[in-house]
């Protein structure tokens, strides 16, 4: 017989956790655009901040701890020009390509 693991038993899962490298936020950051999802998009930024620092992204950004947060969490809308600031503390940029 197996032994039943109970789901509040199981450790919570963080993508912060495993995007350790440019490659693994690249390709995190690919997947999630193909979605067209505007909040996951958000939130993806978030977890990518998270694993970079929200200190240091806030700061490279021009945003203040707090307001980054705020636009980044789940279900959030932030402004394009927050997302632009956001990109471009982390070291990355969007693409565009015909479907």
């Amino acid at each position: 017989m197996t032994k039943k693991i109970k789901i509040a038993d199981l450790p919570e899962f963080d993508m912060a956790e495993h995007l350790d490298s440019d490659q693994a936020i690249a390709e995190y950051l690919t997947i999630i655009l193909e979605d067209n999802d505007p909040a996951l998009l958000a939130a993806a930024l978030g977890d990518i901040a998270r694993a970079r620092g929200m200190t240091e992204i806030a700061r490279a950004s021009g945003l203040t701890r707090e307001a980054l947060y705020k636009a980044l969490r789940p279900n959030a809308s932030p402004r394009f020009d927050t997302i632009v600031k956001v990109c471009r503390a982390l070291g990355v940029k969007l693409t565009a390509e015909t479907v």
